[in-house]
């Protein structure tokens, strides 16, 4: 076993990294972040995960935990002192020995379209080829479609963001759908076409937020790479994981959710109590549930008080799916994460 490094006098910390341009980018901007943090360069290190080199589609290699384990491994090796994660990557389980440090503030959450002649979802021709290799962005782009008296045909696709727009460059499709935090990330968001009302689809739970993760045992890195931490991010993706585990949905579930904080203005008009002239403040979590062809969805939402602690934010996710469940959910996830 490598010898794990924690004294300021070992040298650079090492941040372990997925190889993509966007973990790539991702990384060297929490990098960054935990230099100034902490006052000690840090280098990337760079990890080969299965999700990387597999060339099935996510929902056929079940999606939990492939682009995440190879990294956990290096961590617990003491390969690498922290490692980086898409938060929505993430197992909803957090395994004892390694702690989720931080969570930084969070990107646009929102999926975004990429079509042909700067097209919007609404100007697709009827019987357009729109690419995603997302059940979720699937179930909920064939419903809307449905709803608007429209037909789309959703083609299951893989690879990276150079890769997806391609096919759109190409004429193989008419559109892809990404999600907006990815190519803002990489420098790429002019490209966007339309971004898509999270009214239209709703995002993976996580979708748009980092994890920052490091052994549990290592108290000097947890405290230095807590000041990284967003504590209403946090309590956000907190109640959408739970969410998620509620449903006993994995990540390749078709499964969208958003916790977020209404609009001053829709607050004001339910004549919410205030304190000190200050509005109240509540947290409204949204959740659906879909076939891939958007014939059924259940989707509800509730709202609560801004979770205070990680029991708070669980509790949120947990009622919302209970709900869920009793319309239905379970039925139209397919196989069920356990």
């Amino acid at each position: 076993m490598t010898e794990r490094r924690t004294g300021p006098e070992s040298g650079p910390l090492r941040l372990g990294t997925r190889r993509s341009k966007l973990a790539m980018a991702q990384s060297g901007q929490v990098a960054d972040a935990v230099s100034r943090a902490t006052g000690r360069s840090v280098e990337l290190v760079e990890i080969t995960t299965y999700g990387d080199v597999s060339r099935e589609l996510l929902a056929q290699i079940g999606g939990t935990g492939v682009f995440v384990t190879a990294l956990r491994e290096a961590l617990l090796r003491g390969e690498v002192d922290f490692a980086v994660h898409s938060l929505k990557d993430l197992p909803t389980t957090q395994p004892d020995d390694l702690a989720l440090a931080a969570v930084p503030v969070r990107e646009d959450a929102r999926d975004v379209l990429v079509a042909r002649d700067g097209l919007s979802f609404a100007e697709l021709p009827d019987g357009a080829r729109v690419g995603t290799g997302s059940p979720r962005r699937m179930a909920q782009l064939n419903a809307y479609a449905r709803c608007h008296g429209r037909t789309i045909e959703t083609v299951a696709i893989r690879g990276n963001v150079d890769t997806r727009i391609g096919h759109v460059r190409d004429g193989e499709l008419d559109g892809v759908v990404l999600a907006a935090a990815g190519l803002n990330r990489i420098g790429r968001i002019d490209e966007v076409t339309e971004f898509l009302s999270v009214d239209m689809v709703l995002p993976a739970p996580g979708q748009g937020a980092l994890a920052i993760e490091c052994a549990a045992d290592n108290a000097d890195l947890v405290a230095a790479l807590a000041e990284l931490d967003d504590p209403v991010t946090r309590a956000a993706v907190t109640a959408e994981r739970s969410l998620l585990a509620s449903l006993e949905a994995g990540c390749s579930a078709p499964v969208g959710a958003l916790a977020d904080l209404p609009p001053l203005s829709a607050s004001l008009e339910r004549g919410d109590p205030q304190a000190d002239g200050q509005i109240v403040k509540e947290m409204r979590l949204r959740g659906v549930v879909g076939t891939t062809d958007g014939s059924t969805l259940v989707q509800l939402s509730t709202t609560g008080p801004v979770p205070e602690t990680h029991d708070q934010a669980m509790a949120l996710g947990r009622e919302l799916a209970a709900e869920m469940l009793a319309k239905g959910a379970a039925g139209l996830m397919g196989e069920r994460a356990h």
